[in-house]
């Protein structure tokens, strides 16, 4: 059994369809690349993951749990970590208050935290607000990280970057996956880095999945088809 599993999931805002078939696995320690062009649901299939909309049809699994009647709080205490897009810090706290608001009992504590991204060591007392974007983006992945997730999604959590913040989060994610063995959902639009992180990777268009395999097996027909331009 797949530690997440979704199958033929479909979900509205409202009355407008949003997700029709959307099908995609991630087993423990696996890292899952869920990609697509701007528009086609990747982010809708996140918020319908983890309970912030309804799902309107099919299955939805997790470590063997059914999510479909639970609140969003209710699957993150399952461990499911969401580092969201845009960041959403609590920007009248400090690092360190941001990090500790999320804390839950396990492997990540503030020094752990810091190891992975030593600038928030040096900023633990500053405001969130004060921070660039890519501080705010470790300190983003830090509070999730806080919630000592068994699965950690990020939602473009490179988009918008500087390219030498965007190695700095590419190279953590890298270490988690190396030295944690946690599974990973990850949405990017970088296919080089997804290359070198992500075992499987699923293709989303209009709201459906329509194609799925190793990471390895994504070649230049099905990238053009579904990711180009």
């Amino acid at each position: 059994m797949s530690f997440l599993s979704l199958t033929n999931v479909s979900a509205f805002y409202g009355s407008s369809q949003a997700l029709f078939k959307v099908s995609l696995q991630v087993d423990e320690g696996e890292v899952v690349a869920l990609m697509g062009r701007n528009g086609m649901g990747k982010s809708t299939t996140i918020k319908t993951i983890c309970r912030m909309l309804p799902v309107a049809g099919g299955e939805l699994m997790f470590n063997g749990k059914d999510l479909r009647g639970m609140p969003s709080h209710k699957v993150a205490q399952l461990g499911i970590g969401l580092v969201p897009e845009g960041r959403r810090c609590f920007m009248n706290l400090t690092v360190e208050e941001n990090l500790i608001a999320a804390a839950r009992p396990g492997h990540w504590d503030f020094a752990r935290v810091a190891d992975l991204f030593p600038r928030l060591e040096e900023r633990r007392s500053q405001s969130a607000s004060s921070l660039s974007g890519g501080e705010q983006q470790m300190l983003a992945i830090g509070r999730a990280l806080m919630t000592n997730p068994k699965l950690l999604i990020l939602d473009e959590a490179t988009e918008g970057l500087a390219p030498i913040v965007r190695q700095e989060i590419w190279a953590a994610i890298a270490t988690l996956k190396r030295e944690t063995g946690m599974a990973l959902l990850v949405v990017d639009k970088s296919l080089k880095e997804l290359s070198g992180i992500a075992d499987q990777a699923v293709i989303l268009q209009r709201g459906e999945t329509v194609w799925h395999g190793a990471m390895t097996e994504l070649d230049g027909d099905v990238t053009n088809r579904y990711l180009g331009v």
